[in-house]
């Protein structure tokens, strides 16, 4: 099964995400809210036989640190002209935590570029991306989108690819704990988190 290690915003900030103006993406497509999720790393394919080898090495890192708080924003940003997202600050240590713990499971090695944490909002096709003008219009990027939550859980994602997008389902809940980690940010909220999601398998 394709896996992936994530955190999903409360609903406190989905609802500011939603709130968002969506002007139309030709060759694109906008996420939805049961896609929101900051992808901490991605495994890709893990073998049932391995699966409680990744699921014990998520539960001692979410061990190891306390609720955290992720920021969103404060602005709408790209990657490169295909994605657009939100950055999401505060998850730094969780994730390298969780890259240096799950490193040498599934067949998707953890990547060389540092962490960007991030919500994607809309996706464009490669084709679409290189045509002129744009095909993510100048009026999406750059737009205030603040907000923050508190993260009391790391989750096991599976994703299942389909025609029509890749199908989410949390596979495990990991609590954060009273850690030995720093990893508290002043402030934030609190909420539950989804159970599972529809979409593609990053974010």
């Amino acid at each position: 099964m394709r896996l992936f290690a994530a955190v999903w915003p409360d609903h406190a900030v989905l609802e500011g995400v939603a709130a968002f103006q969506r002007p139309d993406l030709p060759g694109g497509r906008w996420t939805t809210a049961d896609q929101w999720h900051v992808t901490l790393r991605f495994l890709g394919e893990v073998a049932e036989a391995d699966l409680a080898e990744v699921v014990d090495a998520m539960a001692t890192v979410a061990a190891r640190h306390r609720p955290l708080t992720a920021v969103r924003g404060p602005v709408t940003g790209r990657f490169q002209e295909r994605i657009l997202h939100v950055p999401v600050a505060g998850l730094d240590d969780l994730a390298a935590d969780v890259i240096a713990a799950t490193a040498t499971m599934g067949d998707a090695p953890p990547e060389d570029r540092a962490f960007q944490g991030h919500l994607t909002l809309a996706r464009v096709r490669p084709r679409q991306a290189r045509l002129s003008p744009p095909a993510l219009p100048p009026s999406v990027v750059g737009r205030p989108l603040a907000g923050s939550w508190t993260v009391r859980e790391l989750t096991l994602v599976a994703s299942d690819r389909r025609p029509g997008g890749s199908a989410y389902s949390v596979i495990d809940r990991a609590p954060l704990g009273s850690g030995d980690a720093p990893g508290d940010v002043p402030g934030g909220g609190s909420g539950d988190v989804p159970g599972g999601a529809s979409g593609d398998a990053s974010g």
